[in-house]
């Protein structure tokens, strides 16, 4: 199970962060799962539509992002997993004009899952850094 749940998170931000396949959002996110940190002011999203709202406004503001996966732990139905996201802010979507700045940040993101799906996601990123980075100089 904890292979499985390990090559389903790697799949997870290679599809839907890097790939930006929201079809693969459907296919590992189970209808009423919960993403803790993700809402407005840190409240959780539920469901596959609140998420998806969430991923929308971030891949416009930034259409080149990219994921790498630093590392992944596995144990029976939970994955953790510590990121490293780069990309810049172009688009829209964050409250502020597009910056055209690079962006670097990192994070780490817990999950469960149930029969290859994501149940529930407690998520950890350094959104401060990315912001600081957006600031005019």
């Amino acid at each position: 199970m904890s292979n499985d749940n390990r090559s389903q998170v790697r799949r997870w931000f290679d599809e839907v962060w890097c790939q930006k396949r929201t079809e693969a959002i459907d296919e590992l996110m189970a209808p009423d799962a919960l993403g803790h940190g993700l809402g407005e002011g840190g409240a959780p999203t539920q469901g596959t539509e609140e998420f998806k709202a969430f991923h929308q406004k971030f891949c416009r503001a930034f259409p080149d992002l990219q994921i790498q996966v630093d590392e992944v732990l596995a144990e029976r139905d939970l994955t953790a997993v510590r990121f490293t996201a780069t990309g810049h802010h172009t688009g829209e979507g964050l409250d502020l004009p597009p910056t055209g700045r690079p962006v670097s940040f990192t994070g780490m993101v817990f999950s469960r899952w149930h029969e290859g799906q994501l149940v529930e996601g407690w998520n950890l990123i350094d959104f401060p850094a990315m912001q600081q980075q957006l600031l005019p100089p």
